[in-house]
């Protein structure tokens, strides 16, 4: 997501930080990480002359902190599940409280839009006059459920489905970083069927690694998570290409028989 990494960053290095962002797009393609490591970015205690990019450091206390899940300034709430106007107040009330040894007391909301309408405006009044060491980072698969009211005070990034590319670029660092040998075909097949999001690609790649092992082969694969092969494509334009009826039910039943998903095959072929 380098649209939005290169944003961030020039917003860290200039000191222009928003009070509230919005983080929308699909499942799995990074938006709490974005979250996670911008609220890390903001508290670091590293002086920004010595850190490139605006990376935190991971080597300061507020970093370490962080990372080892004791940090009291980097608030993470799950939405889905603190969605009424109490939980809102009890939010409310821990704003006022001044970050701990840190610049900042960030409050990440994962799936914002999850919130109920009173709850939403409850959190409108915070929204506009937050105080000034307050950051709000929302996290959101559907942009369009959340009100326009709280949409108007946030920086929106919309972030983008990943390509097949850049996940088997990402699948290669784990393989070198693991030890785990594949072919460039297996890592293709898993990030094809993650569907742009790496999440979701990365789960298949640790699935792949239960079932195959460390040593990754395209046709074993094939077989261990039930993708139709391609030579079955062909051999359906090549039926249907001859109008042969009987061999195209034929072949649609085998692989109701072997238990392929035929959502899959519709959209592969």
């Amino acid at each position: 997501q380098e649209h939005v990494a290169e944003t961030l960053r020039n917003a860290i290095t200039s000191e222009r930080l928003a009070h509230a962002y919005l983080f929308s797009g699909p499942r799995g393609v990074g938006k709490t990480t974005a979250a996670r490591i911008l609220a890390k970015a903001v508290n670091c205690q590293t002086p920004l002359k010595d850190r490139p990019d605006a990376e935190p450091c991971r080597t300061c206390d507020s970093c370490q902190a962080f990372e080892a899940g004791r940090s009291m300034n980097i608030i993470e709430i799950d939405a889905a599940s603190n969605n009424r106007v109490e939980d809102i107040r009890e939010l409310r009330d821990t704003v006022r409280v001044p970050p701990q040894g840190a610049k900042k007391k960030v409050y990440i909301l994962d799936e914002v839009h999850m919130l109920s309408a009173s709850a939403f405006n409850a959190l409108l009044k915070t929204l506009e006059e937050p105080p000034p060491y307050a950051l709000f980072i929302f996290a959101t698969t559907e942009p369009h459920k959340v009100l326009p009211t709280i949409l108007s005070r946030t920086q929106r990034f919309d972030f983008r489905r990943i390509a097949v590319p850049e996940i088997v670029s990402r699948l290669e660092a784990i393989c070198t970083a693991e030890g785990v040998t594949a072919d460039e075909e297996s890592l293709v097949l898993i990030a094809r069927k993650g569907d742009g999001a790496l999440r979701d690609a990365l789960s298949l790649f640790d699935q792949a690694l239960s079932l195959c092992g460390a040593d990754l082969k395209a046709p074993a694969l094939r077989e261990a998570l039930g993708v139709v092969d391609t030579d079955l494509y062909f051999a359906t334009t090549d039926r249907a290409h001859g109008g042969d009826r009987p061999g195209l039910l034929q072949l649609v039943d085998g692989l109701v028989t072997r238990g392929y998903d035929l959502n899959e095959y519709v959209l592969g072929l």
